[in-house]
């Protein structure tokens, strides 16, 4: 099974269509469509074979995905099956109806379907059926899938497909996309379905004109003849999903809960992830004490343990915290839950000048800003689509994962609860920094009011642990193959440049090696201190005239009010590259201190015991808490500017974006240093 994904169209000043790449002509090609929370992309992966991420709010789905639905066993050949964004109606005036409509009516570059699957949710009929009826009226070869049948069942509803298929006019297919119950009864009523032709001939025809009181009368008649049971008609309620949204979307109370849940959820990120780490770290050191009693001394040998497997290890050793938050962050969503957080978030964004649409692209940008920002064209007010682009690199994305991850290890070495608070507070400080910055530009350079958002909270579920994985191991995926690509480039970029020019050792060290070679037989100890300390002097010293030190001595004025050294000045510019090259940097260029315990192994403990030219520790507590103030703030990320200039459509907002974040990361990291040491933490 593949999946075709074009890429996006260059958007212009005021909104972009997204387009997607054609198949081959002989294949049919189907249409997906359904209301937001109705579980169809989920039904998309059951019937192609494919990983799409899903979500439980509208606007996540920004382009049509293209899969390859597998028919041969029904005597058809492949088809391709269109992935529509989610929408409540065609007729909508926002752009994913409009996709929806460009889709349907071939309009170019797309291609007219020759049939299309609406999917609905059982438990919330009425108000789906309002799709149904626009596509009805269509006239197009349709068949409704009849999603989360086993919900409806629990709360009373007796549904009778029979009935309603012949209300409707076409095949009505009960499904539990979740489970996968009911895909190959769909697999065949859409083989039937292209086979045919044949145009729905609905016993209970919707309006010609599908207005909003039309289809919404039509729709009620639809459901009192095909569907009983107590609820049938929005009789009685469910009391306990009614207190559990009392509780979640509760102006005060739903903030406390959504603050306790990613408390939790980052705790358990630095609990269960501690074995796995220390796995990669203890493999990685084998493979580079391997390599370095393989191969003879020399370039290569330096080059392969310390620039590759050192740096790769700095980058690698986080990946069970990806994978894990990732999983967790699936969970949630499948739930339902992260629908009530984004009821609670639309109250507050709407104050600080955002659009409730801007929750999205914002939430996107957790995972990369570079998907939130091109998220951002579901907002249909220009001035509120900027001030989403310029402040949603802002969200703490999973690049940051390995710098926070390591710095809160240092500021809180076995202390995994502090660690998990301190990793909440970076997400929050990102978050605030985002919101008073949206309530500037909107003050300011982008005057306004912001449009409401309007969101149906789905249904409360049982998650699938299959999806979660699923969306964990894709995560993974990526950021091994960064690790494998762009990081690994310029590690070997970052080891030419810390190893060249090689220059002689210092008179001290040479006349140090001398007097340890002397001692060697009749003080063994006093030798072998006295050679440590001549390499290590020799080191420094090679390190501070190679092209990385003089870079890192050019710039380190500009940070030396920080509290980092040239080192670490190195570290944050090539960051500006890529952000979780920074580990990766750092574990190239610091060396580790001789008297450390030599039971204490690996990148996050080289780290932590690195040295200053003068001796004294590098990664102090200030220090390390201004960089990781530095890290949540700074825009660091030279693929997001890119996107932002594309999509705002001028290079001057991807210059603010820019000069704004870099400006405000260095004010507040120079508040957090000199802050802590005047109250003597340093």
């Amino acid at each position: 099974m593949t999946m075709l994904e074009a890429p996006a169209a260059e958007p212009a000043e005021s909104d972009s269509t997204p387009s997607i790449a054609t198949s081959p002509e002989e294949a049919a090609t189907v249409a997906l469509l359904g209301n937001p929370n109705t579980g169809k992309t989920t039904l998309f992966n059951q019937l192609c074979g494919l990983r799409a991420k899903t979500a439980n709010f509208p606007g996540t789905t920004t382009d049509a995905q293209i899969g390859r639905l597998d028919l041969k066993s029904d005597g058809r050949a492949d088809v391709d099956l269109v992935d529509l964004p989610g929408t409540y109606r065609l007729r909508l005036d926002l752009p994913e109806a409009r996709v929806c409509r460009d889709v349907l009516e071939g309009r170019a570059p797309y291609r007219s379907p020759d049939g299309a699957v609406v999917v609905v949710d059982a438990t919330n009929l009425a108000r789906n059926l309002y799709l149904v009826g626009e596509m009805l009226a269509v006239g197009r070869p349709t068949v409704v899938a009849l999603n989360m049948v086993d919900l409806a069942q629990r709360r009373g509803l007796s549904l009778d497909t029979a009935k309603l298929s012949r209300f409707l006019g076409c095949p009505v297919v009960p499904v539990v996309a979740r489970r996968g119950t009911g895909v190959e009864e769909l697999h065949r009523a859409i083989a039937e379905m292209l086979r045919t032709r044949q145009s729905p001939d609905p016993e209970v025809p919707p309006p010609s004109e599908p207005d909003f009181e039309r289809l919404a009368a039509w729709a009620d008649e639809v459901m009192e003849r095909s569907v009983g049971g107590p609820r049938a008609v929005g009789q009685g309620a469910d009391t306990v999903t009614e207190r559990l949204d009392q509780a979640f979307t509760h102006p005060l109370l739903g903030i406390l809960v959504f603050l306790a849940v990613m408390g939790g959820l980052f705790w358990t990120v630095f609990s269960l992830a501690t074995v796995p780490m220390d796995l990669i770290e203890l493999t990685f050191e084998g493979l580079g004490g391997w390599l370095e009693s393989t191969l003879p001394d020399g370039a290569l040998r330096q080059l392969l343990v310390e620039g590759v497997v050192g740096g790769i290890a700095g980058t690698v050793v986080f990946l069970p915290q990806i994978c894990l938050l990732f999983f967790l962050i699936s969970l949630l969503e499948d739930t339902g839950y992260l629908a009530r957080a984004a009821f609670v978030m639309d109250r507050l964004l709407c104050r600080f000048g955002l659009p409730g649409t801007a929750f999205v692209p914002l939430l996107s940008s957790h995972a990369c800003a570079l998907p939130g920002i091109m998220s951002t064209r579901l907002i249909p007010d220009r001035q509120d689509r900027l001030a989403t682009i310029l402040v949603a690199p802002f969200m703490s994305c999973s690049a940051r994962l390995p710098v926070y991850v390591l710095l809160t290890g240092l500021l809180f070495a076995d202390r995994p609860f502090l660690a998990g608070l301190a990793f909440t507070g970076c997400y929050l400080l990102g978050a605030g920094a985002a919101l008073i910055s949206a309530l500037i530009f909107r003050g300011t350079l982008l005057k306004g009011k912001s449009r409401p958002m309007v969101l149906e909270l789905p249904t409360y579920k049982l998650p699938s642990f299959k999806s979660a994985i699923y969306s964990a191991t894709h995560q993974g995926r990526a950021f091994l193959e960064t690790a494998g690509t762009v990081i690994l480039a310029i590690c070997i970029v970052m080891w030419w440049l810390s190893a060249y020019p090689q220059v002689e050792p210092p008179a001290v060290a040479a006349e140090l090696a001398h007097q340890a070679e002397q001692l060697e037989h009749s003080d063994p100890e006093a030798a072998a201190a006295l050679s440590t300390q001549a390499q290590r002097l020799a080191s420094r010293h090679a390190q501070s005239r190679s092209f990385a030190g003089r870079i890192g001595q050019t710039a380190e004025p500009v940070f030396a009010p920080l509290g980092y050294d040239w080192q670490l000045t190195v570290g944050v510019l090539t960051s500006f590259l890529a952000r979780e090259v920074f580990v990766s940097t750092m574990a190239v260029l610091l060396e580790t201190d001789p008297d450390a315990d030599p039971d204490e192994r690996g990148v996050i403990a080289e780290v932590r015991a690195a040295r200053r030219d003068d001796g004294s520790r590098l990664f102090t507590p200030a220090t390390a808490a201004s960089c990781l103030v530095f890290f949540v703030l700074a825009m660091q990320c030279l693929p997001t500017l890119a996107v932002t200039r594309r999509e705002s459509g001028s290079v001057r907002w991807a210059a603010l974006q820019l000069i704004w974040m870099s400006g405000l990361a260095w004010i507040f990291a120079f508040v957090t240093f000199h802050g802590l040491r005047m109250m003597g933490v340093s």
